[in-house]
């Protein structure tokens, strides 16, 4: 196949977000036959790349990941954008729209530690660095003898400071950790079961203008059906939630057959209050059940726990 002119992928300049902009090149390649010169990567700095003194939900959320790729995709400057979709919002910006999930990698999160093999093992009074609000109340809710504070900056950055003993343990997403090369620093999975992962951690999704059916065409063999099914059911139920990066949210979808499994959670930031619950049902529902599992929890909650957290 040949094309008119070299297909431009929006992206983030970090390991991990150009190892996903050269996995969908590779794919797009494969797929179509494509000369390696048929695609190339436009690499674009965020918002939430340049701002590293400051928590993201104190100057504008986890959409400071995308803002920047967004506008280069609306200006046309790009054709496409690769992000991983924990960090895109559920409101997309007019015009644009998810064309593509690739397969999902592996969902659970990593504890890394240079002293302890387990968060259980961990002693008391030990300190754990994640800038996640979700995995802070979490490790609070857990291990409220611990404590917890925030730690930034990109997978690299991270793994330096739990080596130079700035904290004694940390969290990474484990796929993230998978795609770089880097899962022998995982020192134990978490269970799902007592961390829930952040909505469609694990997952890479890609980004078109939504009236650009040409490059639409060329991404419909790389979706993953069963990633986006499970990513769509856990992006309903945060959606409804009106999630931000001051709510501490997690979700998990899996297929069961034809048959999808979801579970949710809210928290508290001190891990204090916790409010679960779940939803199973046909695959042809998956966002009623997100937004079901949400509207349960709402009730549970009440107003109070939001407009406290907001």
């Amino acid at each position: 196949m040949t094309i008119d002119k070299p297909l431009r992928i929006g992206t983030r300049g970090s390991p991990l977000a150009l190892k996903q902009a050269e996995e969908v090149c590779a794919r797009l390649i494969a797929a179509h036959d494509l000369a390696p010169d048929a695609v190339e990567m436009v690499v674009i700095k965020t918002s939430g790349d340049r701002i590293q003194d400051r928590p993201l939900r104190d100057v504008g959320g986890k959409g400071l990941f995308t803002k920047e790729i967004e506008e280069a995709l609306l200006d046309g400057r790009i054709d496409l954008a690769v992000h991983s979709m924990k960090d895109v919002e559920t409101r997309l910006p007019e015009g644009l729209a998810i064309a593509a999930i690739l397969p999902r990698e592996d969902v659970r999160d990593g504890f890394l530690s240079r002293t302890a093999e387990s968060l259980a093992a961990l002693p008391g009074g030990g300190v754990v660095g994640t800038a996640s609000l979700r995995r802070q109340a979490q490790v609070r809710r857990l291990r409220p003898d611990l404590e917890v504070v925030s730690l930034r900056g990109n997978v690299e950055t991270r793994l330096r400071k739990l080596e130079e003993g700035v904290v004694d343990a940390t969290f990474l997403a484990a796929a993230g950790l998978n795609r770089l090369g880097l899962a022998g620093h995982i020192t134990a999975h978490m269970l799902v079961e007592d961390m829930l992962p952040a909505v469609a951690q694990g997952a890479v999704g890609i980004e078109v203008r939504g009236d650009d059916e040409a490059v639409r065409a060329l991404l419909a063999p790389l979706n993953d059906r069963s990633s986006e099914v499970c990513v769509c059911a856990e992006r309903a139920f945060l959606a409804r939630l009106d999630g931000s990066c001051r709510t501490p949210i997690a979700a998990l979808a899996v297929l069961e057959g034809a048959e999808l499994w979801l579970r949710g959670e809210i928290l508290s930031p001190d891990g204090a209050i916790h409010h679960g619950t779940e939803r199973r049902g046909p695959v042809s529902e998956a966002t009623r059940l997100g937004e079901d599992a949400a509207e349960e929890l709402i009730g549970q909650a009440g107003p109070d726990f939001f407009s406290a957290l907001r």
